[in-house]
This record gives structure tokens, C-alpha cells and sequence, in this order.
């Protein structure tokens, strides 16, 4: 696989304060620049910025139906390590997180095999972290 360029995302908070103990406390993402309605946080080698919209907590949750769960629409994550998977896992449920869809392993046996979880951010924004046992599957159609 070719080497990735860095992805920036940006999406809203509720609260800077829990914005900096979820993203940078629970989920290990280390702090770059921040003012007082925005904070980056390197996630993974990759961008995401959080911005202070009030009121922000207050959406719509949509879904689609995916293996026999309601996968939360929009969401975002990151491909990890099956190690780093089950590392942030377990940090997760240590520290009371409320899943969506709890950690498993969807699509067993086939070619998009892969472990996921999903759960939001203390201001509703949805996450999915998954990881492939063979990465090189991650496009795979069969």
C-alpha cells in the first residue's frame, strides 16, 4: 500500500474541557495547536480538530443497517493494528465508555473480516475504530 497522506478533519464540541479529556485523556491523542474555541489533536498521524459549537449535543442519530447492527451515520474513524485494537478496547471499557456496538468481530470468515466498535465522544459524535487481521483486505470484495 502506498503511503498515506494525513487526513484533517474537523467536527463540533459541546465542551472544550471534555472535548481535551476524551480525545486527549481516554482516547491518547496527543495536543497540538488550540485557541480558546478550537483544539487539534494528532489522531493517529492524522488531523482532527475539534470546534466549540454549543448546543452541538443536540442531533438526529441516524443508522444503517450493517451485520445485524444499526451503525451510526455519520461516522469516522481509523484502521489500527488488531494489538492497537484491543489496547484502546480495553482502555475504553476501563474507562466506562458507552458503546454503541460493543467490540466484535464482524464479517467472520470473509474477505472484509475485521474487529470494530463504535461509541461517541462526550459531545454525540460517532466513532468507529476497526482493525483488519490482513490489512492488505481492507478493499477487498471477495
Amino acid at each position: 500500500m502506498a503511503e498515506l497522506s494525513p487526513f484533517h478533519l474537523a467536527f463540533p464540541v459541546h465542551d472544550i474541557a471534555m472535548a481535551r479529556e476524551f480525545w486527549g485523556g481516554v482516547m491518547g491523542c496527543p495536543e497540538g495547536r488550540s485557541a480558546e474555541q478550537w483544539v487539534d489533536f494528532d489522531f493517529y498521524g492524522h488531523q482532527i480538530v475539534t470546534h466549540l459549537v454549543p448546543g452541538c449535543d443536540k442531533r438526529d442519530e441516524a443508522s444503517n443497517p450493517v451485520d445485524g447492527h444499526g451503525v451510526p451515520v455519520p461516522h469516522f474513524g481509523i484502521v489500527l493494528t488488531m494489538p492497537e485494537w484491543q489496547e484502546l478496547a480495553d482502555r475504553l471499557k476501563a474507562a466506562g465508555t458507552r458503546f454503541v456496538i460493543e467490540p466484535y468481530i464482524r464479517f467472520k470468515g470473509q474477505p472484509g473480516e475485521q474487529a470494530t466498535m463504535f461509541f461517541r465522544d462526550p459531545s454525540g459524535n460517532a466513532i468507529e475504530m476497526k482493525a483488519f487481521a490482513d490489512r492488505s483486505k481492507l478493499f477487498a470484495t471477495d
